[in-house]
């Protein structure tokens, strides 16, 4: 299977065999053999397994394995917030992984989406057929898929200049002095813990803005309106962690122990998107209610003491 990759900014300095194996969703094992094989070549020479990329590199892969089938899944669940002949605006429902990748096949949102909208299988890199960006697997929300190549290309550009609004609500351990805020700091693998991102110098820039919501004198919880300026992977977890404000219920990032509101999973949802329509008739915002189990939690918070629960 040959596919031509651009690096993306999440694996800027990763080594080539890891970045492969993700990107192209193959195990290390894979990769490294055909790297090994001169199977990935950059600029016309061939990489080491060791060697580094660079986000923005353009790698071509030529992968030692059969092509992994194209397989439409109608039984994966999901619900569709907004749909015309561009774009399609998807709200992803907890427990769902956005597309195939290192020991996962199928079951994806994007298997799902496959069953649902067959001519996105032309667009974009293989296994993630016209999705422009992703979030978390127990993240519930919205993301954006492109329907046709103009949108596609439209809104991967949209996002890369910072055009498209991502807004989240999320429940954090602790209450706030200030009601907004700016939490400007750059975001790295953890190379301690390599599946983890974490505030690092020379990581990514990254800036999130957040403005509280409501909190309770009897539970140390606040609700958060929460919007992204960057895109880096986990960027919401490892800033709120950062500033002693862990996301209640993350397993990886959070505070430790459950709390009142806890949902027995990330209390995280992208709650809406703003974004210029690929056809030109401007800008449109989509919305997504927030799932049963995060507003059966804060009803379990009851009325907060300051502010509202939207």
């Amino acid at each position: 299977m040959s596919e031509r990759l651009e690096i993306p900014d999440d694996f800027d300095g990763e080594r080539v065999d890891r970045a492969v194996a993700n990107l192209c969703g193959v195990s290390r094992r894979i990769a490294r053999s055909t790297i090994e094989t001169g199977g990935v070549v950059r600029d016309g020479s061939r990489l080491h397994p060791a060697d580094r990329v660079v986000a923005g590199d353009v790698v071509d892969v030529d992968l030692l394995v059969d092509e992994i089938p194209v397989v439409a899944d109608v039984d994966v669940e999901f619900d569709i917030a907004f749909e015309d002949d561009d774009v399609a605006v998807v709200d992803k429902p907890a427990g769902v992984v956005v597309h195939p990748g290192a020991g996962r096949s199928g079951g994806t949102l994007a298997n799902g989406l496959l069953a649902r909208i067959p001519e996105i299988e032309e667009l974009g890199p293989e296994h993630r057929w016209g999705i422009v960006h992703r979030i978390d697997r127990d993240t519930s929300g919205l993301l954006i898929v492109a329907k046709t190549p103009i949108a596609f290309d439209h809104l991967q550009a949209a996002l890369k200049d910072r055009a498209v609004k991502r807004r989240y609500l999320t429940l954090v351990s602790g209450r706030f002095t200030n009601t907004t805020g700016t939490i400007d700091a750059p975001v790295g693998r953890d190379h301690a813990h390599p599946t983890r991102m974490t505030v690092v110098g020379g990581g990514r820039p990254a800036r999130t803005h957040y403005r509280r919501l409501a909190d309770w004198e009897d539970h140390d919880e606040s609700l958060m309106a929460v919007t992204l300026e960057t895109g880096r992977t986990h960027q919401i977890r490892v800033h709120m962690r950062a500033i002693d404000h862990p996301i209640v219920g993350d397993p990886v990032y959070g505070p430790g122990g459950r709390m009142a509101g806890d949902p027995g999973r990330t209390w995280l949802h992208a709650e809406s998107l703003t974004f210029e329509h690929p056809s030109g008739s401007g800008p449109m915002t989509v919305h997504a209610a927030l799932p049963a189990d995060l507003s059966g939690s804060l009803r379990d918070l009851g009325p907060p003491t300051r502010g509202a629960v939207e």
